[in-house]
């Protein structure tokens, strides 16, 4: 019998225009590739094993995680399960190759594997890439793949060197040939900046992005012009970093990480007013993060990411945690969500 989480996890909208259907709750894997603590094959494994119980049917990995750690355990992991009860999406952009400097631990991996990152988005980097998570993932079929990191975040002023192997040297052409040709049916970018997404849009047709953050209850300024934009050119976001790494997870009394380093105070102070909301109405902060940024209809599923079994099932219980009206009303009139925002169904 089919359990209520399992419902919720379970809705599916489709990929951009494509035939691709992605579960509403989804599985990212950088904590199988060790970020900031390393499970065990074993416990990522069982990670796995979770999320599908739960009706997670959409996992998202990638090179970077662990340097090809975490395609070497989601591969394992997945090949146990029919492969057409999944959909499943990796990234290019980076290859790796044996180790030749020190591992720099500031990256955040753990006991991450002997390899180093090259980037390259080139025609031929990009079809070497894809190749070569097809081998660590031991699967032929990868249903979408994703420019990872692109965009002046990443690579500040260099940039303009790697937009240019986008364009003149050929990556967008590379992911037009793998669509074209029934490697993968989708194909969009994964990224932690919105900016990059709209000049991607106005360069190369792409079905859908991987947007890490920038859609949450602290931050809202997307609904300005990426989300309308997705909408009319029917572009689905795969939308990560609803904690906006932690602090709408934990709270104030949590180690008040935002957007990968220490919260600022206007942000601690915010996180105080919406968990004081979220307490008058017995709803978790964490369930109210998840919930708000699925129920805008530009976004297709919610990724998570878990370093276990246990994570895995809070998670899913956010998810599917009931939550009254009167708690978006209140937020909305204390003037914490955009007005324009769309709201999660009674």
């Amino acid at each position: 019998m089919r359990t209520d989480a399992q419902q919720a996890v379970r809705r599916r909208r489709r990929i951009g225009r494509t035939g691709l259907e992605v579960s509403a709750l989804s599985l990212g894997t950088a904590p199988l590739g060790g970020l900031y603590f390393d499970p065990s094959d074993e416990e990522a494994t069982a990670t796995v094993d979770a999320a599908w119980a739960a009706g997670v049917r959409y996992f998202d990995t990638a090179p970077h995680y662990g340097h090809t750690k975490a395609e070497h355990r989601l591969g394992n992991a997945l090949r146990r399960y029919p492969r057409c009860d999944y959909v499943l999406s990796t990234k290019v952009g980076r290859r790796y190759v044996p180790r030749t400097m020190p591992y720099d631990s500031r990256e955040g991996w753990r006991n991450p594997l002997p390899f180093q990152a090259m980037y390259d988005y080139t025609r031929d980097g990009i079809l070497r890439s894809f190749e070569d998570s097809q081998q660590r993932l031991g699967m032929v079929d990868i249903d979408i793949v994703l420019v990872h990191d692109i965009g002046c975040m990443t690579h500040g002023e260099s940039n303009a060197h790697y937009w240019a192997q986008l364009t003149d040297g050929g990556g967008f052409g590379a992911l037009d040939e793998l669509r074209s040709c029934g490697a993968v049916k989708a194909v969009g970018l994964g990224v932690n900046e919105s900016a990059v997404i709209l000049d991607t849009m106005a360069e190369f047709d792409i079905d859908c992005a991987l947007l890490a953050g920038r859609y949450t209850l602290l931050e809202q300024a997307a609904i300005d012009d990426l989300l309308p934009a997705c909408e009319a050119r029917g572009v689905s976001i795969l939308l990560g970093g609803v904690f906006n790494s932690g602090i709408l997870a934990r709270g104030v009394d949590g180690d008040r990480k935002f957007n990968y380093g220490d919260a600022p105070v206007e942000v601690i102070e915010r996180v105080a007013k919406l968990e004081a909301l979220c307490r008058a109405h017995d709803v978790p902060l964490a369930a109210a993060a998840l919930q708000f940024s699925y129920a805008h209809p530009a976004v297709a599923t919610v990724l998570t990411g878990a370093r276990s079994a246990d994570e895995v099932r809070e998670n899913v219980a956010s998810f599917e945690r009931a939550i009254p009206f009167e708690l978006w009303a209140a937020l909305r009139a204390e003037g914490l969500l955009d007005a324009r925002a769309p709201l999660p169904e009674k």
